[in-house]
C-alpha cells in the first residue's frame, strides 16, 4: 500500500482532487456552487470544441475553394469554346473581305471579256526549290479547274497557267519559267512573239518575248499582250511593259525583256480562267 502512495498514479489523484476542491471553493464563495459542475466540463471541454470548430470550418473552406475551382474550369472551357469561335468567324470575315475587294477588280476584267468564267483563287503554297516562282491555290477540279488553265491577277495580268490540279487544289507554272509559251504581241506596232521565261531574267521577276524581227520597232514602254493563238489563253490579256530590247544569240532575231504587270512571286489573290 505504502508503494502505491509513492507512486505517479497517487500524485495524478492527489492533483486532480486539489485542482476540483479549489474549483468548488471558488464557486461557492461567489454563489455557484450549483454550476461548479457545468462550468468544470466547459473548461475541460472547450479546447475540443475548438478544435472541432476550426476542423469543421477548415473543411468547409475546402470545399468552397474545390467547387470555385470547378466552375473557374467550366468557365475557362466555355471562354476557348467561345474564343474559337470568333477566331474562326474572324478567318471566315478576311478571306470575304479580301474576296470581294478582289471581285470588284474583276467587274474591270470582265468588261474587256464578259464571255469569260472566272473562279477565285488564294495562294497556299509555295515551293522554296522553284527559282521562278510556282505556287499552288486552293481551287481544282471540283471548282471547274483544269490543266491549261490561265491563271490572272487581281488586275487582270497573266501570272501563269496551271499545270497540274486534283479535287480541291492546283499548281502554277508562272510567266517566268523557261517552259511556260505563249503567244504574245506587242500592242503598239502588232508585233507577235514568243511570251516565255528565261534563266537569265527570272531572278529579277522579268520574262522575254522572243522572236521578234531583227530591226524590230519596238522599244522601252510599249505593252506586251497575248494574242490567244493556240487556244490556251485568251486574247488581249494584259502581259506587262517591255523594259529593253537586246538582240537573240544568234543575232537574227530580237528578245523584247518585258516586266510583268503584277509580280507571281508575290501574289496572294489570283483568278483562274475556266471558259472563255
Amino acid at each position: 500500500m505504502k508503494d502505491f502512495f509513492d507512486t505517479w498514479k497517487f500524485k495524478i489523484l492527489v492533483a486532480v482532487a486539489v485542482f476540483l476542491v479549489g474549483i468548488m471553493a471558488y464557486a461557492g464563495a461567489n454563489g455557484r456552487l450549483t454550476a461548479a459542475p457545468q462550468e468544470l466540463l466547459g473548461v475541460i471541454l472547450t479546447p475540443f470544441q475548438k478544435a472541432a470548430s476550426v476542423v469543421s470550418g477548415g473543411v468547409g473552406t475546402v470545399w468552397e475553394k474545390y467547387t470555385s475551382i470547378d466552375k473557374v474550369m467550366e468557365q475557362n472551357e466555355q471562354l476557348e469554346t467561345e474564343n474559337a469561335e470568333l477566331r474562326q468567324q474572324m478567318v471566315d470575315y478576311d478571306r470575304i473581305k479580301a474576296e470581294n475587294e478582289a471581285y470588284k477588280a474583276l467587274a474591270n476584267i470582265q468588261k474587256k471579256n464578259s464571255n469569260a468564267t472566272y473562279v477565285s483563287g488564294f495562294v497556299i503554297g509555295r515551293d522554296p526549290l522553284d527559282e521562278f516562282g510556282g505556287f499552288t491555290l486552293d481551287k481544282g477540279t471540283a471548282d471547274g479547274v483544269a490543266v491549261n488553265n490561265a491563271v490572272i491577277s487581281d488586275r487582270g495580268y497573266l501570272l501563269g497557267m496551271v499545270v497540274e490540279a486534283d479535287p480541291t487544289s492546283c499548281k502554277v507554272m508562272t510567266i517566268l519559267h523557261p517552259s511556260f509559251n505563249a503567244a504574245g504581241v506587242v500592242s503598239r506596232t502588232r508585233e507577235n512573239g514568243i511570251l516565255n521565261g528565261n534563266t537569265t531574267y527570272a531572278p529579277d521577276g522579268l520574262c522575254t518575248l522572243t522572236n521578234l524581227e531583227r530591226s524590230t520597232e519596238t522599244r522601252a514602254g510599249d505593252q506586251v499582250i497575248t494574242t490567244g493563238l493556240g487556244g490556251v489563253f485568251p486574247p488581249d490579256l494584259l502581259v506587262g511593259t517591255v523594259q529593253d530590247v537586246v538582240p537573240e544569240a544568234s543575232g537574227k532575231s530580237s528578245i523584247a525583256v518585258v516586266r510583268p504587270g503584277a509580280d507571281p512571286r508575290t501574289a496572294k489573290h489570283v483568278f483562274i480562267i475556266t471558259a472563255y
